[in-house]
């Protein structure tokens, strides 16, 4: 009882100081008025564009939740020396958004395979299962027979789009995968990865789909070792044996990939150096596999032999985009997941940094009217941000608001993960331990080798032609049929006729002069305003 009476006193204290140190025209009604006024008026000046969409741009935070969504905002502000909270991403701009139902038809909570084949295939699946529909057993391969789907990248491919993948992942991962390949189970990168059953039964390993189902112009990320024979050395990591060649089989997929280019300019790339001799005018096509495996994060990416998401990014819609019937690309920031399976806080917040400005250089490089462009996640993770910090205290901080064992604790924590480091009953003290480093793995509460996904509803955001059918709360299958429709590729063809795809429209956001950080819309508004709403109530409880 006298915790209880305490931690209110302090939590009163708390409040009080921490209203002294709002900005001072923050202190102004008129200020809030005038900045909701003026984002009204931008919403009531909003028209419909409904263009054909020449392309799709198409970016993919690998379990990006709104919780990750929030704290990458802060802390993007404050590495811009900003208090962060009212920092503006470039996907905030995005005018509309929804909100997309993650579960499997198997799973309730489910993973990047069943998510990639709902939102890319347009149709929901198991777990661990890529580019099929839900009667195939995860790993039977058997039962894949037949039960194939096909993805929007070989739709637009069959209309005679260039087509291409980025990610920060190896690209045979499953949310690259889900574009071009057909597999039981997710984990059959190469040959050496399948049971001898499998390989009987005429499955295939996601490698050699790679080269096999879809021809796509651009393929960047990582996972070189899955293309080449076993026991073949690295070229940036000759002494590591695990990073050698994997398959059993002996073929060598990127000089067969190299081959099957033959009289087209193809460049095969594995470093910095060369993949920015590649010239984007004259390139038909462009494999570049940077690492054996996945690609670094980005707070350990070697610039001089890494390019980062944003230089990737750019090079693929350079290359894509002389095709004068437009084009379809995946980017993913994958690695924000696995960070977050990692229980790294920093690493993952880190990684949908650099997302975002990828998707900055996209918009830069891309026109509204005839290029839709779409952000979301596949799926959450069970990250928390808690406690009662102060405006502008760092994202990687702690709660100045101690618990009840009198420990602090930090701002972002874990529901489950590798941070579980209770000993004893008591909970480690953080008191003199710098939690804002990019080793720092955040406590959970319960013990897991690695954190599991979380199963709420991930955010999707569009801007361009037909941006509209992505409000609302949906299924995430739709999002394969709603991108499609307002491009006019796969089966649905009627959104083509009588439509042109370069017509002008009013273009959606405005400029934001509190922080210079880009622009601000009224949907994202509304969003952030909901989370205050929620954070106030909690405190009122």
């Amino acid at each position: 009882m006298e915790l209880t009476r305490v931690a209110i006193s302090a939590l009163f204290l708390l409040l009080a100081f921490g209203s002294s140190s709002a900005k001072v025209e923050e202190e102004n009604p008129e200020f809030w008025r005038s900045q909701a006024k003026q984002t009204l008026q931008s919403v009531l000046d909003r028209e419909l564009n409904t263009n054909v969409a020449k392309n799709i741009l198409f970016f993919l935070g690998d379990g990006m939740g709104i919780t990750t969504y929030t704290a990458a905002r802060i802390l993007k502000g404050q590495l811009q020396n900003q208090t962060g909270e009212e920092t503006v991403m470039t996907m905030d701009t995005f005018p509309s958004v929804g909100l997309a139902k993650t579960y499997s038809v198997d799973f309730q909570i489910a993973d990047s395979a069943a998510t990639a084949t709902a939102y890319l295939c347009g149709v929901k699946t198991n777990l661990n299962t890529i580019g099929v529909s839900a009667a195939t057993r995860n790993g039977v391969c058997k039962s894949q027979k037949g039960n194939e789907v096909t993805s929007i990248l070989k739709w637009a491919k069959d209309a005679g789009k260039s087509v291409g993948i980025v990610t920060t992942t190896r690209v045979q991962h499953a949310t690259p995968a889900a574009t071009y390949a057909h597999t039981a189970s997710r984990k059959w990168y190469s040959d050496a990865d399948m049971p001898a059953g499998a390989k009987k039964d005429g499955c295939t390993d996601i490698s050699s789909q790679l080269l096999s189902n879809t021809d796509i112009d651009v393929i960047i990320g990582g996972g070189r070792k899955y293309m080449t024979p076993r026991g073949t050395k690295d070229p940036e990591y000759p002494r590591d044996y695990s990073s050698w060649g994997k398959r059993k089989d002996g073929r060598d997929l990127i000089k067969e990939w190299q081959s099957m280019k033959f009289g087209k300019v193809a460049h095969y790339v594995w470093n910095k150096t060369d993949f920015d001799a590649v010239d984007p005018e004259t390139t038909d096509y462009l494999m570049a596999l940077f690492e054996p495996g996945d690609l670094r994060f980005e707070a350990d990416r070697d610039p001089n032999m890494d390019p980062s998401i944003v230089e990737t990014t750019e090079k693929a819609i350079r290359i894509l985009q002389k095709n004068p019937k437009g084009f379809f690309l995946l980017v993913e920031g994958g690695r924000i997941d696995q960070a977050h399976h990692a229980g790294r806080a920093y690493m993952a917040l880190h990684e949908a940094v650099a997302l975002d400005y990828a998707i900055a250089k996209g918009l830069e490089l891309t026109k509204e009217n005839e290029t839709l462009t779409i952000v979301m996640a596949d799926h959450s993770h069970p990250m928390t941000f808690n406690g009662y910090p102060f405006r502008g205290q760092s994202i990687l901080g702690k709660s100045p608001l101690w618990a009840m064992d009198v420990l602090p604790y930090t701002t972002l924590m874990y529901g489950n993960g590798p941070g579980h480091k209770v000993a004893n009953g008591t909970r480690p003290d953080i008191r003199n331990v710098n939690t804002k480093t990019k080793d720092y793995v955040q406590l959970a509460a319960v013990p897991t080798e690695s954190a599991t996904h979380s199963g709420e509803d991930v955010a999707v955001l569009a801007r361009g032609p037909m941006a509209h059918l992505f409000q609302g709360v949906q299924e995430q299958n739709y999002i394969a049929h709603a991108m499609a429709y307002a491009a006019c590729v796969g089966a649905d063809q009627r959104h083509c006729q009588g439509k042109q795809t370069a017509a002008p429209v009013v273009h959606t956001t405005l400029t934001d002069d509190r922080n210079g950080a880009g622009a601000i819309h009224g949907s994202a508004v509304l969003l952030s305003s909901l989370l205050c709403v929620m954070l106030a109530l909690t405190v009122g409880l």
